[in-house]
């Protein structure tokens, strides 16, 4: 028996990869290391690389391996990317997901946890959002997820499935021990970029927006800490494990922060006042998103121990830091 964790190399996999070793699990990673790392799978997991698109390959694993759950976390992520490159991200995000699931449906396997997005929420009308209300994504990231949440409840209502979609809020910060972080130099997370400025990788940090209706016009996110969602992930592994029936569950702590309160964190915490301009909109990005996040404690008994941003914050640093020296050896 062995959980399958497609993109495990990368940022959240290779958290949940942890998270599973730490309590004993068998691990397999599948990662084809479009922007994974090889170093980042720890050696106690086994590791193939490939393409969840590649039936055959997945069918090989999930057979050698026994396979019996599968968590899946491959996908392109960048919405502006996702306006430029519509076709990419549906091949990435929705076409390889179907392979997925056929060859899971295929190999007996019956649970799976899915990595979805606040995206498929577009600009939701209720704040914080429930998971309940219609969906209305408004990017095609967005809606690459979409299709693959429709696509997995219908073949778990024809297959005899069971699955835990999360629906992720802005993650963000580093495992506490210092194991894995936001690996990737062109990564175009907030708090990872302002931390590259901070640390002198980049000249400076560059704002989208400022003329959204929130109280400083700049976009405002919920952020949820890396581990703390890893940690999800189990409690939705347990759930099913237990025979707790299908859910889809918004992933984040209830209360958002602006651009411009995450740069000014960022600076106290790194003491370096790094220089920020102001550009207009990216194509894509909604105004607020903050999760309704009752649900995710209440069915999977899931508590947060890390909702503190100035932690966040100061654990992304760290990883920023060890990552650069990293890179210069």
């Amino acid at each position: 028996m062995a959980v399958l964790v497609s993109g495990g190399a990368g940022y959240i996999g290779s958290h949940m990869v942890l998270e599973l070793l730490d309590r004993g699990e068998s691990v397999v990673v599948l990662d084809n290391l479009s922007t994974g790392f090889w170093w980042a799978v720890p050696k106690e997991a086994v590791f193939v690389e490939g393409d969840i698109g590649d039936q055959d390959l997945v069918a090989r694993v999930i057979a050698q391996h026994g396979i019996t759950e599968i968590a899946h976390f491959a996908a392109r992520i960048v919405v502006p990317e996702s306006v430029s490159d519509p076709l990419g991200y549906y091949l990435n995000n929705t076409v390889k997901t179907r392979s997925l699931l056929e060859s899971a449906v295929r190999g007996g396997v019956k649970r799976i946890i899915f990595s979805s997005t606040a995206a498929v929420y577009g600009e939701p009308a209720i704040s914080p959002v429930p998971e309940e209300i219609d969906l209305h994504p408004i990017n095609p990231y967005g809606r690459s997820k979409l299709m693959s949440e429709w696509m997995l409840a219908d073949a778990a209502r024809a297959h005899g499935l069971s699955f835990i979609i999360l629906r992720y809020f802005n993650v963000a910060g580093a495992d506490p021990k210092g194991r894995s972080g936001q690996s990737s130099p062109n990564a175009t997370h907030l708090i990872k970029v302002a931390g590259q400025a901070a640390l002198g990788q980049r000249p400076g940090l560059e704002v989208f927006g400022t003329d959204y209706p929130t109280p400083d016009g700049t976009c405002i996110r919920d952020y949820i800490h890396v581990t703390d969602l890893a940690r999800a992930h189990l409690a939705a592994l347990d759930h099913l494990r237990s025979g707790g029936g299908s859910l889809t569950l918004n992933c984040g702590y209830g209360r958002g922060y602006s651009v411009d309160e995450v740069v000014r964190v960022v600076k106290q915490v790194s003491g370096v006042d790094f220089p920020v301009t102001y550009s207009g909109r990216r194509p894509g990005d909604p105004a607020s998103l903050i999760a309704r996040a009752d649900r995710i404690r209440s069915e999977l008994g899931w508590t947060p121990e890390h909702d503190d941003l100035e932690e966040i914050v100061r654990q992304a640093l760290d990883w920023e830091s060890k990552l650069k020296t990293r890179n210069a050896v």
